[in-house]
């Protein structure tokens, strides 16, 4: 015999089926509208966020539609991935990381140009400045 709680749970995904997977553009596109009002109370919609989450995550990383951005993403160097959301967050452009040099060798390191990366010395004064790990860079 089932509980009341595998009962109402059982109900609640035929209500919302695409909470557990999301099968279809339809459902994705249900699934990022609720995810949106969930948002608007995190704290008392955590654990249901969480469950959305990898729903949605499982679907964006199988979708048809997903294939290109998720093969960039991948070639992405892990480092300069970082340092571009850390810019954007912070309205940073080119000229504002003294850490990195001039703005021809940040725009070089960003764009990956050959033979510039990020060295030791730039992730370790990066972290320090924007209060990340080093490993993140990694």
């Amino acid at each position: 015999m089932l509980s009341a709680a595998c009962i109402q749970i059982r109900e609640a995904l035929t209500q919302v089926p695409f909470l557990a997977h999301i099968d279809s553009q339809d459902d994705y596109e249900h699934a990022i509208a609720l995810m949106d009002e969930l948002m608007d109370d995190y704290d008392t919609n955590k654990a249901l966020i969480e469950i959305l989450a990898a729903s949605i995550e499982r679907w964006e990383d199988q979708a048809d539609e997903f294939s290109e951005f998720n093969a960039a993403i991948s070639e992405t160097d892990k480092g300069i991935a970082l340092l571009k959301t850390l810019m954007a967050q912070h309205q940073l452009g080119v000229a504002d990381l003294p850490e990195l040099g001039s703005k021809g060798n940040v725009s070089k390191i960003l764009n990956g140009a050959e033979g510039k990366k990020l060295t030791r010395k730039h992730i370790e004064a990066l972290s320090k400045r924007f209060r990340v790990e080093p490993a993140l860079f990694f």
